[in-house]
């Protein structure tokens, strides 16, 4: 890809010329989108209401209700996910150029991991369709007793920004495997891959209607797919403020299951018997500068034992000149703009509070560019566990450093928070990587790794991190019912 010129393939790209709604784009109201990259407008992009949810949420009723898609042989339906897939890789490089474009995202990382992860998922769940099994269970004689699995309706997923291709795969590929329908909602700031990849799915054989794809505010159609009483699940990826009012919408409305991922303040545990302090360093560093920190897994509280703190400190302050913020479409690029001015503001805003609080920036600290939201990788010491910089989500790359003396407290800091999406432990002692990992409530723990893992193992939080899995075989239950047929033929 280093071959390519990206800033051309940029001036020449066509955007999605509307939703995607019923097997088709539809015509709706536009907005112009602002590129994080240069701050220029990127273009008019569809923009959704309440009328066109609504009608997104009848196309996928109808399909579920009378269409084939529930009712093929889940082989059938994995072979359409796979298709669905090749049709991904071959238009990889148009799909990267959206998402870089959309949200700032470096090209190399688009292409090479936002779209290799879409790609694997479709594959993961094409192969999965047809090998989840229902269960006879022991009865009396002249009984039989069966318990099988169906697709439970339509799905709402409502996705954040930061890995828009990622996240929404993690959500409607289990969902149409299983047989539902869905609806997904694409997130403000990243309103145009999707769309393109769910013209690819109709290509690829998906009904009319079984994936729709809306754009829109949160709070107006967001909302409105809450609400909605033909939506029978809702999947949402994102703050825990929001989160709440899912749960809400579903309360007031139908009832309808919500699987919710939400928030994190992951701590990073590094001890003084790590393995390698240089690699553990380097993971720290990147823990938090990869997709300029945007991420709700990233390891945004760096726990060092006192023995090692300084070493490693100082590896960390010289690894972050490696993540300077640039231009998101040179592919020489690791870290590049935040998603928009009002998320690197808010930032900003916290940050300085944390300094009057007492913290100190070892470095970074400012802004890179004026004219668009690039900021200084930026690693900040001397916390007390109340500092702001310590307990909220700042979603930015900025890294808080605590210093403890020895285990327990290092498990008593990392457990000092209203999350619990991921943690991280650094050690050569199994006995002390079992011992720290089962402390530590968290979705998922790594051990000597950061951010590892694959499709077979489940995603999700604990605590205000949320519930529900993304990932693995447990996500396509999650688009099931349970049915119950008690058979008496004696």
């Amino acid at each position: 890809m280093d071959d390519v010129d990206w800033v051309a393939r940029a001036a020449a790209l066509e955007l999605p010329p509307g939703l995607f709604i019923g097997g088709e784009y539809r015509e709706a109201g536009t907005r112009d989108h602002i590129t994080p990259r240069d701050g220029s407008v990127l273009g008019a992009v569809p923009w959704a209401g309440v009328s066109d949810s609504d009608a997104a949420v009848a196309a996928a009723r109808a399909a579920f209700d009378n269409g084939p898609w529930p009712r093929m042989h889940p082989r059938e339906r994995g072979e359409v996910l796979q298709r669905f897939a090749a049709l991904v890789e071959e238009h990889r490089d148009e799909v990267a150029l959206l998402v870089s474009l959309e949200m700032g995202k470096p090209i190399r990382v688009a292409h090479e991991i936002e779209l290799r992860a879409l790609i694997r998922t479709l594959r993961f769940y094409g192969e999965l369709a047809d090998k989840e099994y229902g269960e006879i269970t022991p009865s009396d004689e002249g009984q039989l007793a069966l318990v099988t699995r169906e697709p439970a309706g339509v799905v709402a997923a409502v996705v954040p920004w930061n890995f828009p291709l990622t996240l929404a795969g993690w959500k409607f590929a289990p969902a149409l495997a299983a047989g539902c329908t869905v609806v997904l909602k694409t997130a403000e700031q990243s309103p145009l891959s999707m769309l393109r990849v769910a013209a690819l799915g109709a290509e690829a054989g998906l009904p009319p209607g079984v994936l729709n794809v809306v754009t829109g505010e949160g709070h107006v159609v967001g909302k409105a797919l809450g609400e909605h009483a033909d939506v029978d699940i809702l999947t949402f990826t994102g703050s825990t403020a929001v989160g709440r009012h899912f749960l809400r919408y579903s309360a007031d409305s139908n009832l309808k299951r919500v699987y919710l991922e939400l928030g994190g303040k992951s701590p990073n545990i590094i001890l003084p018997d790590a393995p390698d302090l240089g690699a553990a360093a380097d993971a720290a560093a990147w823990a938090i500068f990869f997709n300029s920190g945007e991420m709700c897994t990233a390891g945004s509280r760096l726990i060092l034992h006192r023995d090692i703190a300084d070493e490693v400190l100082d590896r960390v302050v010289a690894a972050s000149a490696d993540w300077a913020a640039g231009d998101p479409l040179d592919p020489a690029t690791r870290m590049g703009p935040m998603v928009d001015e009002r998320s690197l503001r808010r930032m900003q805003a916290q940050l300085e509070q944390g300094v009057g609080e007492g913290a100190r920036v070892l470095t970074g600290g400012d802004r890179a560019r004026s004219d668009a939201p690039y900021f200084q990788p930026t690693v900040v010491t001397d916390l007390t566990a109340d500092n702001v910089l310590v307990r909220e989500e700042l979603f930015a790359p900025v890294l808080s450093v605590l210093v403890v003396d020895d285990e327990e407290q290092a498990v008593r800091v990392a457990g000092d928070t209203p999350y619990g999406l991921a943690a991280a432990v650094w050690t050569a002692d199994l006995g002390a990587a079992h011992r720290v990992s089962r402390k530590l409530r968290a979705g998922t723990v790594w051990v000597n790794c950061y951010e590892e893992g694959d499709l077979n193992v489940p995603f999700g939080g604990v605590k205000l991190s949320g519930f529900g899995r993304d990932k693995s075989r447990h996500a396509m239950a999650q688009y099931t019912d349970l049915k119950t047929t008690w058979i008496n033929y004696g």
